[in-house]
């Protein structure tokens, strides 16, 4: 037996289920839980703290509102509105008597007025909200809208400074004149275009240089996966508004299918997150132009599963270079497929963050829940509790795939501000097994600066832990996998060395 040594980076390439886990390159993972790729190492996510209380029922839409002198926060459970602006315990709700909570919104300005916070769900009358007042708007109101029932409207975009709605069950799209959050509004009726049939699910609005520098292009898609594409500023011209083309996609899912992304759109379908650019030049025939591809297999199976659930959304963090794919697994179980924006690099938030929905709010991540809005990525605990990560990187064959190898002892490079919890066990040829074990968790308690004891208290900041820990594993590839489990700490994963000694042929 020969005795070697080999250092492997942490898998900041991310989780990898489209290749082999036979054949997967090193920097990847073949599960990644609750562990996020940064561009230099892999740290145990962040958690969450109960930003607001004491909402009856799940907050299935949190919507900001944001004008030149204000910002605040509204959270929509059951049949009412709560202002959560303030955080803490809720008081009484700002709107009552709703159907259901389930509302698609945007902020939109009329230039020397309001700016106004407008919602509709499609059994509910649309409602706005100009900082002061919420209104229920119809054909009596005011402002007021005419020619459609509002109640019909179930999704709602802005584009060339018009409000646009999609009417419940059809395919029309109806607009209002131009500067107006009232008035009479106008329809056009996509069914020609939607060859395959359906109804028109939603409206998003694309930034896209066609050539002529930056433009926007109206973008209509059908429940069965067909976009049209229209260009232009008044849909009742014929000189100013004109039909780009139509084009296939996968089958939406969910309301809140779109996401603006950059100069792009995302939209999240049957084949994955697509954005658009890319999208509508392939028109299915390259399913790899999906930006969820490298994980394509854990999200088709969880469309199959989970398709017709409420909850699906798209939300960017740019605080934390991070986009996240909300996958309602069942009532109050949901999961998180999470991009590196920088990188690409995926993982999957499988614990603790039990969201509903998502929204940015003052540069700030909030989700709704069960009860209450969480405030994400502020905390190294969710509400108080432990916080536990699993990788299984990819299975390395160390230098020589036909050789049988015996590990013996292998040693993570650890960055962290306290003493985590890390269960380790080797797993050889694509054994993917837990380790056995629970890891256990005391939070240490460090100095407090004018008040710790010299050489007795413990003192915070980061510090690189590499102890050498003994492993027994005995095949041809092998994978160090580890569960780390903290509380209060911030945990970072740079580097694994292994002490190996390789063995024959069989």
């Amino acid at each position: 037996m020969v005795g070697d040594v080999k250092s492997l980076p942490a898998p900041v390439g991310g989780w990898n289920a489209r290749e082999s886990i036979a054949d997967m390159p090193e920097k990847d993972a073949a599960q990644m839980d609750d562990m996020f790729p940064n561009t230099t190492d892999v740290m145990l996510r962040k958690g969450y703290s109960q930003f607001a209380t004491g909402i009856a029922g799940v907050v299935e839409t949190l919507a900001a509102y944001s004008s030149a002198t204000k910002s605040e926060l509204f959270a929509v459970a059951q049949n009412a509105i709560y202002d959560v602006t303030a955080g803490g315990a809720v008081g009484a709700p700002v709107v009552t008597g709703l159907t259901n909570a389930r509302w698609q919104h945007v902020n939109f300005g009329v230039p020397g007025a309001d700016q106004w916070l407008c919602m509709v769900n499609g059994v509910d009358k649309f409602y706005a909200y100009n900082g002061t007042t919420w209104t229920a708007i119809d054909s009596t109101s005011t402002p007021g809208i005419t020619g459609v029932n509002t109640t019909d409207l179930i999704h709602i975009n802005v584009f060339k400074r018009r409000l646009w709605f999609v009417q419940r069950n059809t395919s029309k799209v109806w607009y209002l004149p131009v500067d107006s959050i009232g008035g009479a509004a106008q329809s056009i009726d996509m069914g020609a275009l939607f060859t395959s049939g359906g109804s028109l699910m939603a409206m998003g609005t694309w930034t896209l240089d066609a050539g002529e520098g930056l433009d926007d292009h109206a973008i209509f898609l059908s429940s069965k996966g067909q976009i049209a594409v229209y260009k232009g500023t008044d849909p009742a011209s014929a000189d100013t508004w004109s039909l780009i083309g139509v084009y296939d996609v996968g089958s939406p899912i969910g309301r809140r299918c779109f996401m603006k992304f950059g100069g792009d759109l995302l939209v999240i379908t049957r084949d994955g997150v697509l954005p658009l650019a890319k999208a509508l030049l392939s028109s299915r025939v390259t399913p790899h132009v999906a930006i969820t591809d490298k994980i394509q297999s854990a999200v088709a199976d969880s469309v199959a599963n989970y398709g017709g659930n409420f909850g699906w959304q798209l939300v960017q963090y740019p605080n934390a270079n991070m986009l996240l794919l909300n996958v309602p697994l069942a009532s109050n179980l949901h999961h998180q497929y999470v991009m590196n924006t920088i990188t690409g690099a995926w993982c999957r938030f499988k614990g603790g963050w039990d969201a509903s929905c998502w929204e940015v709010y003052d540069d700030e991540i909030y989700f709704g829940a069960n009860g209450f809005v969480g405030h994400a990525w502020n905390t190294n605990a969710d509400n108080g509790s432990n916080i536990t990560g699993d990788v299984i990187p990819a299975f390395s064959y160390f230098g020589n795939r036909a050789q049988e190898k015996r590990w013996t002892m292998a040693r993570p490079i650890i960055q962290a501000d306290g003493v985590p919890a890390v269960l380790l066990g080797i797993n050889t040829d694509f054994d993917t097994t837990t380790p056995v074990g629970t890891p256990t968790l005391t939070p240490t308690t460090v100095g407090l600066w004018d008040s710790a004891i010299w050489d007795q208290d413990v003192w915070g900041g980061f510090q690189i832990q590499k102890n050498w820990q003994t492993v027994s594993g005995l095949g041809y590839a092998a994978s160090l996998h580890m569960v780390v489990t903290s509380r209060n700490y911030t945990v970072k994963w740079q580097a694994t060395d292994f002490v190996f000694e390789r063995g024959g042929v069989l």
